[in-house]
């Protein structure tokens, strides 16, 4: 039997660290909470539950916080989970970890809320992350900010899936200044990083500095590794800042160039559906050759369904989300039988979208 541990590090997370702990507990052999200078009740919560705490001076730098806390383990599986995040649901594969050999890295899907300005409603939404998460015990982590396991381990992706809320606007304003201290700190000894710019740039968009979210998506494209997990939610970020800050023709010479790429992709149909909507409106002369194909891109939606394997991937862009797009336009177009084909599905929006795990049925 090989053991498992939860390692975290924290810090004045008195609000959600209980969630986290109550959720992993049944699934591992210990707890490690890493504390980086408290001034609330994390501590005495994670002790309540069973953790062990310990702590640790903060120095600006995640991987060695995340390294320090790996070192206080003696486990041969690492679980690396924050304390705005828990285990919604799989739980089980966690345990059964006990009967396999470490010698690979285990991903996750992490299902993050949040309410997002992409989407037009503010109904909370949820998007998909599979993140390496599941360490043997050698591995260490590189980086200062949106730090990185380092290894030459195969990925196997788990049937886990992980909440996060860490995206709601309080926690966003609490971490956002440090954050992009770090993220800049970090471009500076490492410029043509296309994973920090990518980073980069969600940090600029997820406060609505859009405009400067373009030039990082523009700066990480050329050197994105073509297997990169994350190339399809940079793609689609970069498509939605371009629409933002009117750079549509861009935006569309960029969709028609990765269209043979992302054939099975929902959130890049979807998409590109919004930037055709957006030059119709903005170039009156090309609307009427335009409308067929938005509306085709709403329906290649539909036919798709939810893509959640995919980085990034917004649940209920392939269902919900497209018919509720597909409505509007067929209002708009006084075309209300087709519009009432949608209206049905369009509101059958779940509170959270489950993800679809390795060995789940689609």
């Amino acid at each position: 039997m090989y053991r498992t541990a939860l390692v975290m590090i924290a810090r004045n997370e008195a609000r959600c660290i209980g969630r986290c702990l109550s959720s992993v507990r049944p699934w591992v052999d210990e707890m490690i909470v890493l504390d980086t200078g408290s001034t609330d009740d994390t501590v005495a919560i994670a002790r309540s539950l069973g953790a062990q705490v310990h702590h640790f001076t903060w120095c600006d730098d995640f991987s060695a916080a995340r390294n320090a806390a790996l070192d206080h383990s003696s486990a041969d599986w690492h679980i690396v989970l924050d304390a705005d995040e828990w285990v919604q649901s799989g739980g089980q594969a966690l345990a059964d970890l006990r009967g396999c050999r470490p010698d690979h890295v285990g991903a996750l899907a992490v299902c993050s809320a949040f309410g997002d300005h992409r989407i037009g409603t503010e109904a909370p939404h949820h998007a998909t992350s599979w993140i390496s998460r599941v360490l043997p015990p050698d591995v260490r982590y590189e980086g200062l900010v949106h730090e990185q396991p380092h290894h030459h381990l195969p990925v196997r992706r788990l049937p886990v899936v992980i909440g996060h809320d860490g995206y709601a606007p309080q926690a966003l304003q609490d971490k956002g200044d440090r954050n992009a201290r770090l993220l800049q700190a970090a471009l500076r000894a490492r410029p043509d990083d296309a994973y920090l710019r990518y980073q980069w740039g969600k940090d600029h968009e997820v406060h609505d500095r859009f405009d400067e979210a373009r030039q990082a998506y523009a700066k990480a494209w050329p050197h994105c590794p073509l297997d990169a997990g994350w190339r399809h939610d940079l793609l689609i970020r970069w498509l939605f800042v371009l629409k933002q800050t009117g750079h549509l023709d861009e935006a569309v010479s960029l969709a028609e160039a990765e269209l043979p790429h992302w054939a099975h992709s929902a959130d890049f149909f979807f998409t590109v559906g919004d930037v055709l909507l957006s030059q119709a409106l903005a170039k009156s002369a090309e609307a009427e050759a335009l409308l067929p194909l938005i509306e085709s891109c709403w329906l290649r939606c539909l036919a798709l369904g939810d893509t959640p394997d995919l980085e990034g991937a917004v649940a209920g862009r392939g269902s919900h989300l497209a018919a509720h797009n597909l409505v509007i336009f067929y209002d708009s177009l006084g075309q209300a039988e087709k519009a009432d084909a949608y209206r049905a599905l369009a509101t059958r929006a779940p509170a959270e979208t489950p993800v679809h795990t390795p060995g789940s049925s689609r």
